[in-house]
């Protein structure tokens, strides 16, 4: 549960920050703090943290796991397993999969530059005169976040519980505090105040509902990282700790504005006695670095797992832990972040104009997660269509206006994540588009396996020492590197395993699930087809799976651990044409992805000293 608190809460707890401050400051002070205001928009985020993250996320949507791990990828393969066989159904879950992790990016890029703004800018109100120091400080912040993601996150992981549970006993206490001094507040809570301001300012709450879903941001994440911890704990933090704790503070804060309507400036900061600012605010810094780790590790896994799906081109993968699988560090992806989160920030320089780019991604990715769930909740647990019904409206009615109500800001910023959202998806689809073209092509080059194995057994070839390994998608066709060895050198190795890595729709495949083999039908030839399932959280690392293949029996033993085994890799380069498939545009896009995609044999952690390429171009 300490855990939990460290890496799953880290951006929801951070939404105080800016949340209601960004509410008052919206269409220039269209909602004014008055009784009726404040009360209507406290009741809005109150009972839309309960309906969306307590009900839909913590009581529904964290049942659908995908044999534990949790995510906008774990359902999208959930879903596509339980539509196995028709493949319009599947394609369009692929494709509500392919635009939530394109607004998760989107997410993933915002969160580090708003939090650590939203909290840094708390110097303008305990130190004013240090204001203009508060973008370099961001600044230099994330750059050192983004320097020490190499190290990984295991040696600094124990703090984060810690000081994640030190920060909500501040939210706690500050709300308190607030509370104590006007506790009519409290009648915020009822929902009655929520009616009473959409009937009476029906123009206004609407364009407040664009803000008020900042409470919400990094619900995903409680979904997303349930494979770290398991539901039980995660749920534990939710209700015991953080609800608590942010309700308190938004009390707090809604006390404070009705009291001092001048201090809808910055609420979160005048909340706290003067003496108390300042280390608020080193507090809020270290909170947001914590939640903005979060939002990066995440981006870490879910690329890991969409290079897995076909979704991406291979990209390097350092593992960071030998206990923890999940961490991993990604060298091209840390850059990329690195480089979006400071474009970012540059561009807007404050939480406030940031935050009205922010709903867009949170709101469309929580409809997407309510369309999946749908889908399994339909198939899976044979949900009744009145039943659907009332999750569809209860659930995406109120995101739908969330997400409307988003896109109303289009213009003031929200183009921002629909932006790298469109990027991220026109990446993808090029990508799995293209690798459909490029596979079929190679099948036509490739020929039959089967034949071309019959076709050897009659020429006499001498068998050389030694154990070939062949790194091929299936046994159908023939590798080619396999062709261009045995046309070219003459020869055939005593040992031939064309082996075939699949990456299965679950996060983990056992090892005793993870092997078949075939003797091609002849078990005396020493050509033998190996497949081995990684789950998409798996490293697919080809020399350990062979060993333990050898340890299991399911090849014989010793084979590709000597120094008589090579690999063969069949990579030679792609030719852009103009055949039908792509437009031009995209083929040029595809290539240059090819390219700089990592190379295969680091990829499958493959020996460099006995690795070597070899094949023919293959066009697209």
């Amino acid at each position: 549960m300490l855990a939990a608190l460290g890496i799953v809460f880290g951006d929801i707890g951070t939404s105080p920050l800016y949340a209601l401050q960004t509410v008052f400051s919206i269409d220039n002070g269209a909602v004014r703090p008055t009784e009726v205001d404040v009360y209507g928009v406290i009741s809005m985020m109150f009972w839309s943290v309960t309906l969306i993250v307590s009900a839909k996320y913590i009581g529904v949507l964290m049942r659908a796991d995908n044999d534990g791990e949790g995510g906008v990828m774990a359902l999208t393969a959930l879903a596509r397993r339980l539509y196995a066989g028709r493949t319009k159904q599947t394609s369009l879950l692929v494709v509500l999969g392919i635009l939530g992790v394109s607004l998760f990016y989107g997410d993933s890029l915002i969160t580090p530059a708003i939090s650590v703004l939203s909290a840094v800018e708390g110097v303008r109100v305990a130190a004013p005169q240090l204001g203009h120091v508060v973008v370099p400080v961001a600044a230099v912040i994330l750059t050192a976040l983004f320097a020490v993601q190499r190290f990984g996150t295991g040696r600094v992981g124990a703090l984060f519980g810690p000081v994640t549970l030190l920060w909500f006993g501040a939210l706690a206490v500050a709300g308190v505090s607030g509370i104590v001094a006007h506790p009519g507040v409290l009648q915020g809570l009822s929902p009655t105040y929520a009616v009473l301001f959409v009937l009476e300012h029906p123009g206004i709450a609407f364009i407040a509902m664009g803000a008020v879903v900042l409470v919400i941001t990094g619900a995903e994440a409680l979904y997303a990282d349930m494979g770290h911890f398991g539901r039980p704990p995660i749920a534990r933090a939710w209700f015991f700790v953080v609800f608590p704790a942010l309700t308190l503070n938004y009390l707090g804060q809604a006390s404070l504005i009705l009291r001092h309507p001048e201090a809808v400036a910055s609420p979160f900061f005048l909340l706290v006695p003067s003496w108390a600012q300042l280390p608020m605010v080193l507090l809020a810094t270290a909170a947001t670095v914590i939640a903005s780790q979060a939002v990066i590790s995440g981006a870490f896994s879910l690329s890991r797992q969409a290079v897995q799906l076909g979704l991406l081109p291979p990209v390097t993968v350092r593992q960071t832990s030998e206990k923890e699988a999940g961490q991993i560090y990604l060298p091209g992806v840390n850059a990329a972040l690195f480089a979006g989160v400071l474009v970012v920030m540059l561009s807007f320089r404050s939480a406030e104009r940031l935050a009205t780019a922010y709903g867009v991604s949170v709101t469309g990715a929580l409809v997407i997660d309510t369309l999946l769930l749908l889908v399994v909740a339909r198939v899976l647990w044979k949900w009744r269509p009145w039943k659907l019904a009332l999750a569809a409206l209860a659930f995406g009615g109120v995101e739908v206006i969330f997400l409307s109500a988003n896109l109303s800001k289009i213009a003031h910023g929200g183009w921002l994540p629909l932006l790298i959202a469109v990027v991220v998806f026109t990446v993808m689809t090029t990508w799995r588009r293209g690798r459909e073209i490029v596979a079929a092509n190679r099948r036509l080059q490739e020929g039959s396996l089967s034949e071309f194995v019959a076709d050897l057994h009659g020429r006499g070839l001498p068998r050389v020492p030694g154990t070939a390994v062949f790194p091929h998608p299936g046994k159908e066709t023939t590798p080619l590197a396999f062709r261009a060895n045995v046309e070219h050198n003459k020869i055939i190795h005593h040992g031939v395993l064309i082996v075939s890595a699949s990456s299965a729709n679950v996060p983990h495949v056992p090892v005793r699930e993870r092997f078949s083999v075939d003797h091609l039908g002849d078990t005396d030839d020493g050509i033998q087809h190996l497949a081995v399932r990684f789950g998409f959280s798996d490293e697919p690392n080809l020399p350990e799976a062979l060993r333990q293949a050898c340890a299991a029996g399911v090849i014989e033993p010793g084979i590709v651990d000597g120094p008589e085994a090579s690999y063969f890799l069949s990579r030679g380069p792609i030719r852009r044409t103009r055949a039908p498939g792509m437009a031009p545009w995209r083929k040029v896009l595809f290539l240059t992805l090819a390219h700089n995609a990592a190379d295969p044999a680091a990829y499958f952690g493959l020996p460099v000293n006995r690795t070597v390429t070899m094949g023919s171009p293959v066009d697209v």
